[in-house]
């Protein structure tokens, strides 16, 4: 009996041992050490967007009226139908008593489609009664209102890229054709206008646009993702941005003071501070300079 107890006690101490060896082990490991992912500085196209609504417009518009009163005897074509420069569109009768006239011609005023007749044939018109509205939209243009602290930034023939809703990602591309002399005195924007093509037809006059039109952009230059720069403000009250660098033998990282330049909506431009090539962490939080790090990139 002693000699089973004696047996038994042993395990019990050993067993104890070896889970306070486990402990020791468990205290022994890292907690300081992030686990982190990399990015490498490299040459990129960076670009400036400012992001803005706007509004599809067709190139002509041209509310179509009839140039006597009286009634109107006939929509000659339909929406949907080309129309050219004074063809004729509707058939107005002239409404006087006693007197009988040949119908009077409403013709267009510009080559384009019927985007929308007005009226029944039957219906009392005057000479400012719309009958159709005509459409060019061979070209369309779309309006934005730019905030004027922007201005200084646009000029003639800038690039410009819009979606619209009914196409989902589809990009149309646009240029800066207009922009308005004079900036709006209560909301302090000023309406530009972009010029894009539209030979299949697919924008449509009225459409809501998303535009992201490019301020700026510069080919080539040593960029980071705006994930592996960080920013904080100095006791003076200016503002710094840092990266963290894998120091050589990659288990370690130092912050370094970066300038960057132009910024896009997921890139900085790097101009100094660090060079192509060099290996950097997305900023996880927590980490500072000297800390321990491992590498896990997806």
């Amino acid at each position: 009996m002693k000699k089973i107890t004696a047996i038994i006690l042993s395990a019990v101490i050993l067993g104890a041992c070896s889970g306070k060896g486990e402990k020791s082990a468990l205290e022994q490991m890292e907690t300081d050490r992030f686990t982190v992912e990399t990015e490498t500085v490299s040459l990129r196209d960076v670009k400036s967007d400012l992001l803005l609504n706007g509004s599809v417009k067709a190139w002509e518009e041209a509310v179509i009226f009839p140039r006597v009163d009286g009634k109107l005897l006939e929509n000659v074509l339909k929406e949907g139908d080309k129309v050219k420069r004074n063809q004729n569109l509707a058939l107005i009768e002239r409404d006087e008593v006693g007197a009988v006239y040949e119908p009077v011609l409403v013709p267009s005023t510009i080559n384009g489609v019927i985007g929308k007749t007005y009226l029944d044939p039957g219906a009392n018109v005057t000479k400012t009664t719309p009958v159709a509205l005509v459409v060019n939209q061979k070209e369309v243009r779309v309006l934005v209102d730019i905030p004027e602290r922007y201005i200084g930034k646009i000029h003639l023939g800038q690039s410009a890229e819009f979606t619209v809703e009914a196409f989902g990602d589809r990009q149309f591309p646009a240029k800066v054709y207009k922009i308005s002399p004079v900036v709006d005195s209560q909301s302090r924007v000023v309406t530009v206008e972009l010029r894009a093509d539209n030979a299949d037809g697919s924008l449509k006059s009225g459409m809501f646009a998303k535009v992201k039109l490019v301020l700026e952009e510069k080919d080539n230059v040593p960029a980071l993702k705006l994930t592996s720069v960080q920013s904080e403000t100095l006791d003076d009250g200016t503002t710094a941005d840092y990266v963290y660098v894998v120091n050589e033998g990659g288990d370690t990282v130092s912050k370094r003071e970066v300038k960057v330049g132009l910024k896009s909506a997921d890139t900085y431009e790097i101009v100094s501070g660090v060079k192509e090539g060099e290996e950097v962490i997305k900023i996880v939080f927590g980490i500072k300079d000297g800390s321990k790090i491992k590498i896990e990139n997806k």
